[in-house]
């Protein structure tokens, strides 16, 4: 079979090293599906998704449908006659007739070893739970939430100091090799369908703005697992005189302390010391509302603590 047309269906930076690959290896994209445009920054100006910009650049026709059962959108996507779709972070369940549509299916680059971290945020929730190891799944998509037949899988570590836009960049650049590996695999009659086994599966449910609030009185690891999970965006964050206090990074000590959990010490080149219930965090990178993001003494340079202040 000669390569299959395409519709590309993705939204975020992740997405972005799937739809390139398909690009350089010349495959025929008839389409791409994208969320609308959304207000960001200070200015809430509407900014195109990651994905519409590469789009663009290459020329490729974009659609941005609000909502994908939209008569409208499917009539569209029937009409365009896609032998296959690739959905790689799209941000919407798809509907039985997309599914239905392609020859030969549609398939998804799911960042995470399913059927763990099924959802909207894996590699977050990887990171936050204090996983060793994650990966990327290309699965045959069906009207479940991640619960297609797997098709490829491929694992890695994740490092000590690993943080989510890292793992994010380096588990998107996996998933476009995979993704190539797989439709190749599909298209020549090579690839096999291995059911997911439901009771194995954990959830990675999407992130609301109360799960990046530290808790003072948590874990040692589990506070630095919850600013690397969050690092950085949406990011991790406390208050300091009723003001937010993002934090970027930080280090842990696990060592018995008698202080307030939140209480802040003496800065030392590990960072600025705050007490948890079992041990130390040292801030190392911060953003306070309203300011520049910046390292912990560049910080302290400028914004007053006094150990035994009380960050929460």
């Amino acid at each position: 079979m000669s390569k299959p047309k395409i519709v590309f269906m993705g939204t975020p930076e992740f997405a972005v090293p799937s739809l390139e690959i398909l690009i350089r290896h010349d495959y025929p994209i008839v389409g791409v599906v994208t969320q609308p445009d959304r207000p960001k920054g200070r200015g809430r100006v509407p900014a195109p998704p990651p994905v519409k910009v590469i789009a663009e650049k290459y020329r490729l026709p974009v659609v941005q449908p609000e909502r994908l059962k939209n008569k409208e959108f499917l009539d569209y996507f029937s009409g365009i006659y896609p032998d296959l779709a690739v959905v790689a972070a799209f941000g919407q369940i798809l509907p039985r007739e997309i599914l239905e549509t392609p020859k030969i299916g549609c398939i998804n680059v799911h960042p995470s070893l399913l059927p763990k971290y099924r959802g909207a945020a894996p590699i977050n929730w990887a990171l936050i739970r204090g996983e060793v190891k994650t990966g990327v799944t290309i699965m045959l998509m069906d009207e479940g939430m991640d619960t297609g037949d797997i098709l490829t899988q491929e694992e890695t570590m994740i490092e000590p100091m690993e943080t989510f836009g890292k793992l994010n960049d380096k588990l998107a650049d996996m998933g476009a090799r995979l993704l190539l590996k797989t439709i190749d695999m599909v298209v020549s009659g090579n690839s096999t369908r291995r059911p997911q086994d439901a009771s194995l599966a954990t959830y990675a449910p999407r992130l609301t703005k109360e799960d990046g609030l530290i808790r003072w009185d948590a874990d040692v690891h589990q506070t630095v697992n919850l600013i690397k999970g969050l690092s950085p965006a949406p990011c991790a964050y406390t208050l300091f005189k009723g003001k937010m206090l993002k934090i970027f990074s930080a280090l842990g000590e696990e060592i018995p302390s008698a202080e307030f959990p939140g209480r802040i010490g003496t800065v030392t080149e590990k960072g600025l010391p705050v007490a948890a219930r079992n041990g130390y965090v040292y801030l190392q990178e911060v953003q306070l509302e309203n300011k520049k993001r910046m390292s912990i003494l560049d910080f302290l340079r400028g914004f007053r603590m006094t150990p035994g202040d009380t960050l929460g």
